[in-house]
């Protein structure tokens, strides 16, 4: 039938005649297809099937909740108001003990206990009635009967030959025969006064109810009896009424012997439970049926009938307070249950849905071939897509080590060349190239960077590492620039940063390095500050009035302000997560990491493409500064490997200049060549406009160039102008400057022995020169100042003089350039050309103090080389310390362990942890320089 429906609405049949379906990646044909959707629509029928039987099971359950739930409330408050009666009772005990035996004559008759039960019948509402029996002995008998005024009834007759209310009378009841003692019925209430008289222990259920009351001091009920002349079923709570208080231990010989009376309160079983079914609002929905179960094979039918539509029935456990006698409430529904309406529709739902799906599954799945067939083309182009890959990132790194094997060459020789006389030429020449070498060298591990972050390859260490040590080196490696462009540099690291973190110390220190790189190539005075807070710390001061920053900085600049940068970072507004390493929680801090200067700023149409690979401001700023514009591109990414963020904040700041010159031509030719350098130029005609224009305070006018003509026109409107513009209420008074044709002798010592002359800008200008004067004369860029913060050499000096170090490489060039280099710090250097001559000369015993050793070498590679050194040494070590040779042979040393550091011009990740693995020390790259010689040598001697 399902086919049949199938085919028609998808016309035509299947429409499958003349190609394959394809399930997968395989071509299934015709046959097996319609198997599949037969299969489909079986499946979801059973599903659909099984889902109905679900939810009418959960809508049965339900109502089996719901159905407890209203039973153990009939329960509970059948349960409370028995209780609350049963404490009634027991308290009435207390008064009859006190006020009819305690008191002499008693202070209770009948009649004062009929008229005190009935006023407290509310305080005990399901009771039919209370009455309270005396204990008579049999030699107190007749005294009894005659103080009484009637004769002691039996009661056994009654419960034999049950008789209707209107035929029931007393004084035919016949005498309660001879037994040891008798408990006659002397108060009751006026609802059961026809019990007056009636001897408890005369009944089968009386007595036996007594008899448990009295010896067990407790409240006890009776079995479901009919009860006298109501004949209507109930029970029968009864306590026992002492002579005085029983102490805890007290037997039962004692406890039967203090026993005065038995107090009794009668329960209407079938009254009291409608009369609570009628306190409900839904009695009327389920069926109450009350069971004495003291007798599990044969319970006694308290309230209630049989009837039932409904097959659900819940029992909830009574505790009536005997612990003898046990009782449930039984409950059912009287209603069956409605139709399952949502279970219905949602099966035929679920059903109908997935036909529709199927329908839509084989319309669709003609398409799905042409993708599996594009899919296939697409995983082969991937295939070599990752192939060329992998080519390319070992041409990068072969590429790499090729270039970087000569340029240690050419860099080393530069160096050793500088030791040698040279006039003031050739060391320019020398400084040149040995810049533009190592220029070439950062361009390299640049692209390298650039490579690895493309190709998904960069993978970041998690190692111990000191924070402020590693900003220390940065300092330490930027101040001589600082310190000759007069720029204050300056670090701040909080006290709430750990001393110690894991990460990666080396990405750390090139993602600082990058950014602290820039701001000293585009400042030129004022300071660059770099701070490092917990992410707490600041998080509250976003947002928070403050002091400007451009008011109080490092040296007096005006800066942007740093938390404009911040706002944008998900870790402070509690977006994103940070998770850089596998740690628990509790182990994880975040840093935010501030680098400040007072440069020249960045132009906004520049500010969205700053972190865009090889993108730079503008030409100008290229040829000016240099630079391959992917620094921050790398420092983005690495920031980003690290789970965190990078941001920025700037303000560009041009600077301003008037020109003073009446003749415009002239004028016009002096701005063109100052606006080259990238200054906005203005031009006034006399010192008057120069004042107005400064004291407007709409700009501020950083310099002011002055035609000697002008100046020399009148030396006390000179003089007075000067006074004028260093009084100028603008901050820092601009600078002023002379352009002049031509300076004769007479002008040249008065210009050095004048205070007022300003500076001279000698005609004609250009560019480059005009540049260097203003730069001169502004107190920025000096060229030649000591380079103080540098390792100098005689720090590396004192490290390695005297040392004893082999070096081993297969290139002759590298051996001459790394043996001079140490060989210029007082170092005794040995040369060897392979692994094994390397091997044979660190045979213990021997008098080396390190070992610089090359990676890739024929025959045997540096890891072999220091593999087989470390397993020797090993040898030797075991060997002295089991005491199978002597220490003294081995030139008193216990313990034969040379630093080995490898020295390669390949730096890929991979290569540094293979050369730790081998057992090797260090890692130094070439070409190496004095910092890096210093950093790695300083981890193994002692500064002498």
């Amino acid at each position: 039938m399902w086919l049949k429906w199938w085919e028609k609405i998808s016309g035509d049949g299947w429409k499958i005649h003349h190609y394959y379906q394809y399930f997968g990646s395989k071509r299934v044909p015709k046959a097996w297809w319609r198997k599949l959707l037969i299969t489909w629509v079986l499946g979801w029928t059973i599903v659909s099937l099984w889902i109905f039987c679900y939810m009418r099971l959960q809508a049965t359950e339900k109502r089996k909740e719901t159905l407890a739930s209203m039973c153990d409330e009939r329960a509970r408050m059948l349960q409370d108001q028995f209780n609350v009666s049963m404490n009634h009772i027991q308290a009435m005990s207390i008064m009859i003990s006190t006020f009819h035996h305690g008191k002499n004559p008693s202070a209770i008759d009948q009649r004062t206990f009929a008229r005190y039960t009935e006023r407290t019948a509310f305080e005990r509402p399901i009771t039919s009635g209370v009455a309270y029996a005396v204990r008579v002995l049999h030699s107190e008998r007749e005294q009894f009967e005659k103080q009484q005024g009637w004769t002691i009834k039996r009661m056994d007759t009654l419960e034999q030959n049950p008789v209707h209310e209107d035929d029931y009378a007393p004084e035919a009841l016949e005498p309660s025969p001879i037994q040891e003692e008798y408990a006659p019925v002397i108060f009751a209430q006026d609802t059961i006064s026809h019990v007056v008289s009636l001897d408890m222990l005369s009944g089968k259920e009386d007595r036996e109810n007594v008899l448990r009351a009295r010896e067990s001091g407790k409240g006890v009920l009776t079995a479901p009896l009919r009860l006298v002349k109501t004949n209507r079923l109930g029970v029968i709570l009864t306590f026992a009424v002492y002579k005085a208080d029983l102490p805890s231990n007290v037997t039962l010989n004692e406890r039967i012997q203090a026993t005065d009376g038995y107090l009794g309160g009668v329960f209407d079983i079938e009254s009291l439970v409608e009369k609570l079914l009628q306190q409900l609002a839904s009695k009327q929905t389920i069926i109450v049926n009350v069971y004495d179960t003291t007798n599990d094979l044969h319970p006694i039918s308290m309230y209630g009938s049989n009837v039932s539509d409904d097959g659900l029935q819940h029992v909830s456990t009574l505790n009536f307070g005997d612990p003898f006698r046990k009782h449930e409430m039984h409950c059912r529904f009287k209603q069956r249950p409605p139709w399952h309406w949502l279970a219905i529709t949602t099966s035929i739902g679920i059903l109908v849905i997935a036909l529709l799906v199927g329908y839509i599954f084989h319309a669709t799945v003609n398409r799905i071939a042409k993708v599996e067939d594009d899919c296939h083309k697409m995983m082969e182009l991937k295939k070599r897509a990752e192939a060329a890959d992998v080519a390319k990132s070992q041409f990068l790194a072969t590429v790499s080590h090729e270039i970087r094997t000569p340029m240690n060459g050419v860099l080393g020789m530069l160096d050793m060349l500088m030791d040698t006389d040279l006039d003031v030429t050739q060391q320019d020449y020398v400084r040149t190239a040995q810049a533009s070498g190592k220029a070439l060298v950062s361009l390299i591990n640049e692209v390298l960077d650039q490579a690895k972050i493309e190709a998904g390859r960069l993978e970041l260490e998690a190692v111990r590492f000191d924070l402020r040590a590693i900003l220390d080196d940065i300092l330490s490696l930027f101040s001589g620039k600082s310190q000759e462009k007069g720029v204050e540099l300056a670090v701040y690291i909080s006290d709430r940063v750990p001393e110690m973190l894991i990460g990666d110390p080396g990405r750390f220190r090139q993602i600082i390095t990058n950014l602290m790189g820039n701001s000293i190539k585009f400042t030129e005075k004022g300071h660059i500050f770099v701070t490092v807070h917990l992410v707490e710390e600041v998080i509250g001061s976003i947002g928070f009035e403050m002091e400007s920053p451009s008011k109080n900085t490092l040296s007096g600049f005006p800066v942007a302000d740093r938390r404009c940068s911040w706002e944008g970072f998900k870790t402070l507004s509690g977006e994103g997560s940070t998770c850089p390493l596998s740690l628990s929680s509790s182990d994880l801090i975040n840093l935010i990491v501030s680098v400040e200067d007072t440069g020249v700023g960045i132009p906004l149409e520049a500010q969205s493409c700053i972190f865009t690979p090889f993108m730079q401001v503008g030409p100008s700023i290229s040829r000016t500064h240099g630079g391959t514009g992917i620094g921050l591109s790398i420092s983005k990414c690495l920031v980003g490997l690290m789970n965190g963020e990078i941001g920025f904040v700037s303000i560009p700041k041009g600077m301003m200049a008037l020109v003073v010159d009446p003749r415009p031509v002239r004028a016009k030719v002096s701005r063109y060549h100052i606006q080259r350098l990238g200054i906005h130029v203005e031009v006034v005609s006399d010192f008057n406009q120069v004042l107005s224009s400064i004291n407007s305070g709409k700009t501020v006018t950083n310099m002011v160039l002055v035609e000697q003509e002008i100046w020399d026109k009148d030396s006390v409107i000179s003089a007075h102008f000067i006074n004028n513009l260093e009084k100028v209420d603008c901050g820092m008074p601009p600078k002023l400057f002379l352009l002049s044709s031509s300076i004769s002798p007479s002008r040249t010592r008065a210009a050095t022995s004048s205070d007022h002359t300003p500076p001279i800008v000698m005609k004609p200008l250009r560019a480059s020169m005009l540049a260097a004067s203003l730069q001169r004369a502004m107190g920025v860029g000096g060229k030649g100042k000591p380079r103080t913060g540098e390792i100098s050499g005689l720090s590396v000096c004192n490290l390695l003089l005297g040392r004893k170090i082999l070096i081993v490489d297969d290139n002759n060039v590298n051996l001459k350039v790394a043996a001079g280099a140490l060989k210029k710090y007082g170092a005794d250097v040995v040369c060897a050309d392979s692994g094994k001559k390397a091997i044979s000369l660190l045979q213990p015993p021997h008098h080396f103090d390190a070992c610089f050793m090359d990676i890739q070498m024929p025959e045997m590679d540096g890891f072999e080389a220091t593999r087989t050194i470390r397993e020797v040494e090993c040898s030797i070590n075991n060997l002295i310390q089991s005491g199978e040779v002597s220490v003294e042979a081995y030139d008193n040393i216990s313990k034969w362990h040379v630093p080995i550091l490898a020295m390669t011009a390949d730096v890929i990740q991979a290569t540094h942890e293979k050369s730790i693995r081998c057992g090797m020390d260090g890692y130094v790259s070439k070409p190496f320089e004095a910092q890096q010689l210093y950093r790695e040598v300083s981890r193994h001697f002692q500064s002498a």
